[in-house]
């Protein structure tokens, strides 16, 4: 298995250590682990009574709720964009 180019790092979520690897820049990373913390605590802050792979799982829904939105509003707009080139291009 090859590591070259592979950014490492080790982050806090929710507590926990986890080391990171990735190709993506150290900043990203940080971002990415930060929104995932920043998201388990919102929600573990609203169910006190929930364990943490509860919390995980249900963090990991709300954020998949948030990307599938993301991706249909993204995709409706490349329509949008596209019917708007068709008729410049028709004119």
């Amino acid at each position: 298995m090859q590591d070259e180019g592979k950014t490492r790092l080790t982050v806090e979520i929710y507590g926990q250590q986890y080391r990171l690897s990735g190709k993506a820049d150290i900043n990203h990373m940080r971002m990415v682990a930060g929104y995932v913390d920043d998201k388990m605590s919102e929600i573990g802050q609203g169910n006190h009574r929930l364990d943490t792979a509860k919390i995980a799982v249900l963090t990991a829904v709300n954020i998949a709720d948030e990307y599938i939105r993301l991706r249909q509003e993204y995709e409706q707009l490349l329509r949008i964009l596209q019917a708007d080139a068709k008729k410049q291009h028709s004119l």
